[in-house]
């Protein structure tokens, strides 16, 4: 039985062996490495010297942490799809387009990417594309009206009626951000407009058909107004003349203490004052009438009057007192207004109105809105290719540099390029540093920094608005000069 488990080379370095990953294959056949020979298991996406889009692509669970895993599945992705794998190992700056196995679908789709993202750009003859290229594309692209991406924006059309739903859709519901820099609207941002539109205008045209909503016809809303200013003192009043048919002994106490009369009456008095506003609306008593005109607490009269004259009028004809029932039956007539007005769907679509709402939910603009978005996701193959190529110029020029900055620390130790992980280089108290880290999070990071055994500083470097933190592993000379507040000047990877 022939074994065919790959054979791997190491080097010692940092006092362990590590891992060489000097060809393509030994990127391939990772998935076979004892994951106690790779000298970390997982890397954030931020923090890096390192491509972060490229980073974001590898993750992904989009944790912001690229694991094993992933890192194993992202070079198998790109092996599968390049001619030679010894591509992966090479320090290359731009895809050539041979390099591109066209043996598959998927290949043959990337190759004619690859050659129209070119033409586009005027390089028909070149024979490799890079990230460059990608950018400018992606630039031109952006300034389109249509380009795949499954946003449009009010620049994808000169119909000034289009414009108009398309700026009361993202002012309604919101926007993504479009390349372009203008608001993008997605087919689902439309479809929650026109739903919440439909929404809200059966809500608003229901009292049309529901002559019980409207007793009062155009004069319900004042009516229901004027009953909920003074509703909860109503009741309280019935509750009160009903405990005092209960319980006649508790009348006087139920009609206000002696301790806050003696207040009102140390001090002048308004009808706004707050004491007064708080005791019973009228004369508490058995009978339980209350009394529409004399008689009433003054902080209320005002509002009683409205009641009064709005509601209890329009609704049982003139009264100079309300009985508990009559109270009950007022309530009665209003609920179904009360309750139509608090199904009032909570929605931004409303401040457009009822009449630019059903000249919207007529048809035409929106079946032309449609349209729109039909003919930007017409383009949307040759964008999701020009994505994957993207994708793969990314992985083919930098997964090799990544899987020897996390599988080993190869550029570390060899010091033949600073690590990913380095930041820059630290000047302070007459040394310089090079092992300079990012911190995102001091506090977790200064928990294990005492079992490094290595002094660090943690430094704040702040630049024209820029803010970063660093820790700068010092390795040489004493630490009597490094001490909080002093000053030194850090120079990042460019420059």
């Amino acid at each position: 039985m022939t074994d065919t488990s790959p054979l791997w080379r190491f080097f010692t370095a940092g006092g362990f062996d590590q891992v060489r990953l000097d060809h393509g294959n030994d990127l391939l056949q990772l998935d076979q490495l004892d994951q106690k020979l790779w000298v970390a298991l997982s890397c954030p996406t931020k923090g890096l010297e390192f491509d972060g889009k490229t980073l974001a692509l590898v993750d992904q669970d989009q944790d912001g942490h690229v694991r094993a895993p992933e890192l194993i599945a992202a070079l198998r992705w790109t092996g599968e799809r390049l001619n030679n794998p010894d591509l992966l190992a090479q320090d290359i700056g731009a895809l050539p387009l041979s390099a591109i196995h066209t043996g598959h679908l998927a290949g043959a789709q990337l190759l004619a990417a690859a050659r129209h993202v070119l033409a586009a750009l005027g390089k028909e003859q070149a024979d490799a594309i890079d990230l460059t290229d990608l950018a400018a594309y992606a630039g031109m692209q952006a300034t389109l009206p249509f380009n795949g991406d499954g946003q449009i924006t009010r620049n994808s059309t000169d119909n000034p009626a289009l414009q108009a739903l398309i700026d009361d859709i993202v002012n309604c519901c919101g926007a993504v951000a479009d390349p372009s820099g203008q608001p993008g609207l997605t087919p689902a941002l439309a479809e929650q407009f026109f739903t919440e539109a439909g929404n809200w205008l059966n809500w608003h045209t229901r009292p049309g058909g529901e002559s019980s909503l409207l007793p009062l016809g155009g004069g319900t809303a004042d009516a229901l107004a004027a009953c909920q200013a003074v509703s909860a003192k109503i009741e309280d009043f019935f509750s009160r003349c009903r405990l005092a048919a209960f319980a006649p002994r508790a009348g006087a106490l139920l009609n206000g203490s002696e301790e806050e009369f003696r207040q009102l009456a140390a001090r002048a008095l308004t009808s706004a004052d707050p004491t007064l506003a708080a005791l019973p609306l009228a004369q508490v008593g058995s009978d339980a009438l209350l009394p529409l005109d004399s008689g009433l607490n003054p902080a209320w009269s005002a509002a009683m009057a409205r009641f009064r004259q709005l509601t209890v009028t329009p609704l049982l004809g003139e009264r100079q007192q309300l009985s508990d029932a009559e109270w009950q039956q007022l309530n009665a007539s209003l609920a179904g207004y009360a309750a139509w007005q608090a199904a009032q769907p909570a929605t931004p679509v409303a401040a457009l109105g009822p009449e630019r709402l059903q000249t919207l939910l007529r048809g035409e603009l929106r079946n032309e809105l449609n349209a729109l978005f039909a003919r930007d996701l017409a383009l949307a193959p040759e964008a999701a290719a020009v994505a994957e190529l993207d994708k793969l110029v990314r992985f083919s020029c930098q997964l090799g540099t990544l899987a020897n900055n996390f599988v080993a620390f190869r550029d570390f130790y060899t010091g033949k390029a600073p690590a990913v992980f380095q930041a820059g280089t630290l000047y302070l108290d007459g040394r310089s540093c090079d092992l300079c880290l990012k911190v995102l999070d001091a506090g977790k990071h200064a928990a294990l920094a005492s079992l490094s055994g290595i002094y660090l500083a943690y430094c704040d470097c702040a630049r024209a608005g820029e803010k970063m933190t660093i820790a700068a592993a010092f390795t040489a000379g004493d630490s009597d000069q490094l001490m909080v507040g002093r000053n030194g000047v850090f120079y990042d990877r460019e420059g």
